[in-house]
């Protein structure tokens, strides 16, 4: 919401800085111009798309607001046509997520494009399919309208970034299939987001699957309680973090706009397991046309683990397990389609199953 300004004082001894200068003029003594103002940049406007998880009252996005702002996140703007519906923490509550709703219905009924005219982001959070997958819906029609809402969005931005949720766990009392169902539809998204990515419009894909449990998380099966927003929050920000990191790409159109940042995929591979702890390895790889200068990969390993040692790259952990890791000086440089891979060790809790984490990255390119 925009407020209406009051004329500024300035501009109320502009006739007397005019009078000034005419009677300076004769003497030769001229006033200096005042300087502009330099113009704020417009905040990133990211979009929380989704059905009750996101909005009824959906309070992980509270949770990821206040995290994001805490980690220097201020220029943003989460965008949408619903308001805020409580949550008990200030926040930018706008939203997108409709009670109720099936993806389906929403790319059949094409109720997408009005909503995003009317919010333009340059980000989509999107976590839907709860309804779909509890409805029986198969999963080729569920991912044909993921693809249709993605088409949607890159006729709103060309260069929208996107960020699909692997479902939360369903288990309600009253679908005793859901369960597997969400199993089964969650294998698919990865395939289908590396088929429907692009390097200016990259979809990326956050395991929003992996260490939640609908006995601990939710309080009815389905929705999230206080532990499950927690959870959820944590899952988004360093995939949200990097696509912020990467900026929001200016219109090729215009003359003197800088280029895309150069993209990049990590992928995590368990190299061997022990009771109580893991090895694990990570490959950074340049997705891009362009040479990068270095990179930085989020890990989030799942289910209590915490990275403990690492080589190939320089580590830096926060209280919450999340680990940030950059490039060591010799393995920075990625030419487009090049890799770079590092490892870690990794301690588990006894019962924490098999190793699993979440990894994201962002690429620098050269300057001058």
């Amino acid at each position: 919401m925009r407020r209406t300004r009051r004329p500024s004082p300035h501009l109320r001894i502009l006739p007397a800085l005019g009078l000034l200068a005419a009677l300076l003029l004769p003497l030769g003594v001229t006033l200096a111009p005042m300087a502009a103002a330099a113009p704020a940049a417009d905040p990133v406007r990211i979009m929380p798309l989704g059905d009750s998880i996101t909005g009824s009252p959906g309070c992980w996005r509270a949770v990821l607001w206040n995290r994001l702002v805490n980690g220097g996140y201020t220029g943003i703007d989460f965008v949408g046509t619903l308001p805020p519906q409580g949550c008990g923490q200030a926040h930018d509550g706008d939203n997108e997520g409709h009670g109720g709703e099936l993806v389906t219905n929403v790319a059949d009924q094409n109720l997408l494009p009005g909503r995003l005219a009317a919010t333009r982001p340059d980000i989509v959070v999107m976590h839907f399919g709860t309804n779909d997958v509890w409805s029986g819906i198969a999963p080729d029609r569920i991912l044909a309208a993921y693809t249709k809402l993605v088409t949607q969005m890159r006729a709103s931005d060309p260069a929208m970034r996107i960020l699909v949720a692997q479902l939360i766990p369903m288990n309600p009392s009253s679908c005793t299939a859901c369960a597997q169902r969400v199993v089964d539809f969650n294998a698919r998204i990865p395939d289908w987001a590396r088929a429907t990515g692009t390097e200016r419009s990259p979809v990326t894909v956050v395991d929003q699957w992996t260490g939640f449990s609908t006995a601990t998380d939710t309080y009815d099966g389905v929705h999230p309680n206080a532990s499950g927003d927690d959870k959820i929050a944590a899952r988004w920000y360093p995939a949200l973090a990097a696509a912020l990191d990467a900026g929001v790409p200016q219109d090729p159109g215009d003359p003197g706009d800088p280029g895309e940042p150069a993209a990049c995929t990590a992928r995590f591979r368990a190299v061997s397991s022990w009771q109580g702890g893991y090895q694990g390895e990570v490959t950074v790889t340049n997705t891009s046309a362009s040479a990068a200068s270095g990179w930085t990969a989020t890990v989030v390993p799942a289910n209590g683990a915490r990275l403990t040692q690492l080589w190939n790259g320089t580590l830096t952990a926060a209280a919450d397990g999340t680990a940030t890791v950059t490039n060591a000086a010799w393995n920075g440089a990625l030419a487009p389609g090049a890799s770079a891979t590092f490892g870690f060790v990794a301690s588990a809790p006894a019962t924490a199953g098999a190793p699993a984490a979440t990894v994201t990255c962002t690429a620098k390119t050269p300057t001058g």
